[in-house]
C-alpha cells in the first residue's frame, strides 16, 4: 500500500503564532488561564493543561496573578472590553486572518451583517459581536435566499457579506453565484483564510486519487470536519484524532492511502498517523498474494449479520469498517428511534458493534447497515422463548391505539389488548395514563411469519396480587392499620386495595361530618390510612374503618362548650318542631320551637332560614345520645336581664299585631289598654315567670 501525505497537512500560520504566543508565555513563568478551548484539538489542549494551564468559562474565574488566553477563533467584543475595564492581563491569540474580519465589519457601520458559518461557532460569534448593525448567520445558499425573501424591501438597505476563516469554499462560490442573480447590491468580502483554500483543494485532490483517505484532527474543529466531508464524497474515509485509531482491517484491498490534516492537529500526531499507516503497509507487503487477493474479494451479502468498528461518528449517520472494501455506514434511523439522541453521546470512535446488513452497493462500494434491526431480530428471538417459558418480560408503552396497547421491548413490538393491560375493567376504560410508562408482561401468543406478539400485563398483575394476598392474610388482624388505594366508589361506601386484598370503609365510616355520597370524602386513587374494624376470613371480607378518635368532633365539642354557654351558630336545617343548627362541624343541635323566639310563632320559617347566623345559649349537651339542646329565647332573655341590670330605663317590647299599641317591660300600656293587649301583656308576663 502505497502512502500520499499532503503538502499543507498541519498548522497554518494563525495557529502557529497561538502556539508560540502560549508557549513563550509559559517559558516566561506566567500563569495562564484559558478563556475556553484555544485551540480545536483534545491532544494539544492536553498538553498545554499538562505544563500548569487551566480552562475557564468565564472572566470570573480569573486569580490573581493569572493571565487570560484568549482563543485564536477570537473572542467576542464585550469579553474583551470587560478585560480592558478590569485592568486583568490577557494574551490575544486571535489569528491575523479572524483579525481581519473583524476591522471590515467594524469600519462598515450601520451595516447589517451576513455571516456564512456555524451559528455558535466562537469565531461567528466574536464576529457578531462586533456588527453594530446586527447579524445574521446562515450555513448555506439556500438560506441566503430565505434571508433576501424575508428582507422584502428592506434588501435595499446596506448590507455586507463575510464568511468564517474555515467556511467551505465550495459552499461561498454557490453564495456568490446566488448574489449575482438576485442580491445585486451586497457587498462581498472573501474572507475564508487562504490557508483553509489551500488546505480543501489539496483533499479534494488527494481523496480523488486514494482508495481510501485518513483525515486527522479534532472532531470539535471546523476545518477538519470539512475537509473530512470533502474526502468523503469521493470515496471512503475515516477520521481519527489519534493514531491507535486505526487498524489494519480498515486498509484491506487499498493499494494508495491518502492523509490529510486539520489546521490545528500537531505535527506529533500527524507523525503519528504516518507511522501507523507506514506500519500497516509494511504488514500488507508481508502478506501473501493469496491472502492479499483474498481480502480485496471479500464481500458482504443482504441479510447477513457482520461485526463492524466505529471509524467516525457524525450527525446524521455513523461510519464503519466491516473488513471489505465496502464503506459502512448506518443511518441515524438505524441506529436508535429515539429522535432527541446524539450519535456521538451513543457511540465512539473505536467501538464494535453487531449489525445487519441492510443493502449492499458494489459499484460505489457501500453498505447500509443497521444496529436497530438486528436488535430487534435477537429481541423476538427473546420473545418466542418468553412465551414457552413463560418468563415475565419488561417494555415500555410507546402507542395507545384502539383496542389496546403498544409496548416495546427489546425492538420488538407487543400488543396488549385493553382487556389484558389491567386488572379491572373499569381501568382498561381508560389506558392513556400507561403511555410511556415500563410495564411487565407475558407473551400470550406469537405468530412467527408475521413476527408478531400478543401480550398480557393483566396475567403478571394477577399473580403478583395472588401473593400478595397471602402475604396480607397471614398478617392480618383486627385494630391492624395499612395504607390503601381507593379502587372504586359505591352509594354505601368505597373500596381500598390493600395491596393484594380490597377491604370496603361503610359511609359512615368516611367523615364525622354529615355525607349523602362517599365521593364527597375521598377520591379514586386517593392514599388512605385505614384501619381493620373485622374480618370474615371463610367469605374473605374485610370491613375498614377511616376515622380518627382524634378527630372526633363530639370530643372536640366537650373541650369547646359546656352547658350554659353561649355560641353563634349556623342554621343548616328547618322542621315543623324545630331548626337544627351547626354548633361546631360534624355536631349539629336542636333549636325547639320554643325556644326560637321570645314570642309565640307559627313556624320555625317564619324567623329562621337555611344558613343564617344566629346567636344561642346551650342549654343541654348529652354526649350519651349524642344531643346538643340550643336556645335562642334563653339568650336573648340573658341579654335582656344584663341590659336591665345596666340601665333603669324602660325597654320597649311589641306584642300582638303590628298595629297593637307598644307596652313598657312593666306592663304598664301607653295610654288607653284594649282587652287584647290586656291578654297579651298577662301571657308576656307569665313567660318571663316561667323563664
Amino acid at each position: 500500500m502505497k502512502v500520499m501525505l499532503a503538502k499543507n497537512a498541519g498548522f497554518c500560520g494563525g495557529i502557529a503564532r497561538a502556539v508560540r504566543l502560549i508557549e513563550k508565555a509559559f517559558e516566561n513563568g506566567e500563569r495562564l488561564c484559558f478563556l475556553g478551548p484555544p485551540l480545536h484539538n483534545p491532544q494539544l489542549l492536553e498538553s498545554l493543561l499538562e505544563r500548569g494551564g487551566r480552562v475557564i468559562a468565564d472572566i470570573g474565574e480569573v486569580t490573581r496573578g493569572e493571565t487570560v488566553v484568549l482563543r485564536s477563533h477570537g473572542t467576542d467584543k464585550e469579553t474583551v472590553d470587560l478585560l480592558l475595564e478590569k485592568n486583568i492581563p490577557f494574551i490575544d491569540t486571535v489569528c491575523p486572518h479572524v483579525q481581519k474580519t473583524f476591522e471590515i465589519v467594524q469600519s462598515n457601520n450601520g451595516a447589517a451583517v451576513l455571516i456564512l458559518g456555524k451559528a455558535g461557532h466562537p469565531e461567528v460569534s466574536a464576529i457578531a459581536s462586533r456588527c453594530r448593525g446586527g447579524a445574521v448567520v446562515i450555513k448555506n445558499a439556500g438560506e441566503l435566499k430565505t434571508v433576501k425573501a424575508e428582507a422584502g424591501d428592506s434588501v435595499e438597505k446596506n448590507y455586507i457579506f463575510v464568511a468564517q476563516s474555515t467556511s467551505k469554499l465550495a459552499e461561498w462560490q454557490k453564495c456568490v453565484e446566488t448574489t449575482k442573480k438576485e442580491w445585486t447590491n451586497l457587498i462581498l468580502f472573501g474572507t475564508i483564510c487562504n490557508a483553509t483554500e489551500v488546505r480543501q483543494n489539496e483533499a479534494e485532490e488527494l481523496s480523488r486519487r486514494c482508495d481510501i483517505t485518513v483525515v486527522a484532527g479534532g472532531r470539535g474543529s471546523s476545518n477538519t470536519a470539512a475537509l473530512y466531508d470533502i474526502c468523503r464524497r469521493n470515496g471512503p474515509a475515516v477520521l481519527v484524532e489519534k493514531a491507535r485509531e486505526l487498524s489494519p482491517h480498515m486498509f484491506a484491498g487499498v493499494r494508495t492511502a491518502g492523509l490529510v490534516a486539520g489546521a490545528s492537529t500537531p505535527a506529533f500526531i500527524i507523525k503519528e498517523v504516518l507511522k501507523t499507516m507506514s506500519d500497516i503497509a509494511n504488514v500488507q507487503d508481508e502478506m501473501s498474494f493469496e491472502e492479499m487477493l483474498e481480502q480485496s474479494f471479500k464481500t458482504v451479502y443482504t441479510k447477513e449479520k457482520v461485526t463492524g468498528i466505529v471509524t467516525s461518528v457524525s450527525q446524521n449517520e455513523i461510519a464503519v469498517d466491516i473488513g471489505t472494501k465496502h464503506a459502512g455506514y448506518i443511518p441515524f434511523h438505524e441506529f436508535t428511534d429515539d429522535p432527541g439522541a446524539k450519535l456521538d453521546e451513543l457511540v465512539s470512535v473505536g467501538d464494535e458493534l453487531e449489525l445487519i446488513v441492510l443493502r449492499v452497493n458494489d459499484v460505489e462500494g457501500t453498505a447500509m447497515l443497521s444496529k436497530k434491526r438486528l436488535d430487534a431480530i435477537a429481541g423476538y428471538e427473546k420473545v418466542l422463548e418468553a412465551e414457552k417459558s413463560g418468563e415475565i418480560l419488561t417494555g415500555t408503552v410507546v402507542d395507545v391505539v384502539k383496542g389496546g396497547l403498544i409496548a416495546l421491548s427489546s425492538g420488538v413490538r407487543v400488543f396488549i389488548p385493553a382487556s389484558q393491560a389491567t386488572v379491572s375493567r373499569e381501568q382498561s376504560l381508560n389506558l392513556e395514563p400507561l403511555l410511556k410508562t415500563q410495564v411487565q408482561f407475558r407473551i400470550l401468543e406469537t405468530n412467527e411469519k408475521r413476527r408478531r406478539a400478543v401480550g398480557s400485563i393483566r396475567a403478571v398483575l394477577r399473580d403478583q396480587r395472588k401473593g400478595l394476598e397471602e402475604q396480607f392474610w397471614n398478617g392480618a388482624e383486627i385494630g391492624k392499620s395499612y395504607i390503601g388505594t381507593v379502587k372504586s366508589i359505591t352509594s354505601y361506601g368505597v373500596f381500598v386495595d390493600l395491596g393484594g386484598v380490597d377491604g370496603m370503609v361503610h359511609i359512615s365510616e368516611l367523615s364525622w361530618k354529615r355525607i349523602k355520597d362517599p365521593s364527597e370524602a375521598v377520591s379514586i386513587g386517593q392514599k388512605l390510612e385505614v384501619t381493620i374494624k373485622d374480618i370474615d376470613r371463610e367469605s374473605r371480607k374485610i370491613s375498614l374503618g377511616y376515622k380518627k378518635s382524634e378527630d372526633n368532633p363530639w370530643d372536640v365539642l366537650q373541650k369547646q362548650y359546656a352547658a350554659g354557654d353561649t355560641a353563634r351558630v349556623k342554621i343548616v336545617s328547618i322542621t315543623t318542631f324545630g331548626a337544627f343548627a351547626q354548633v361546631i362541624p360534624g355536631v349539629d343541635g336542636l333549636i325547639h320551637i320554643s325556644q326560637i323566639s321570645t314570642d309565640r310563632i307559627g313556624k320555625p320559617s317564619d324567623v329562621l332560614s337555611v344558613g343564617q347566623e344566629v346567636d344561642v345559649k346551650i342549654t343541654d349537651i348529652d354526649l350519651a345520645k349524642k344531643r346538643v339542646s340550643l336556645s335562642i329565647r334563653a339568650f336573648l332573655v340573658e341579654q335582656g336581664s344584663r341590659a336591665e341590670d345596666a340601665e333603669d330605663e324602660p325597654v320597649s317590647m311589641e306584642f300582638g299585631p303590628p298595629d297593637a299599641k307598644p307596652l313598657t317591660h312593666k306592663g304598664q300600656p301607653n295610654g288607653e289598654d284594649t282587652p287584647q293587649e290586656v291578654e297579651l301583656l298577662a301571657e308576656a308576663e307569665a313567660n318571663i315567670r316561667e323563664v
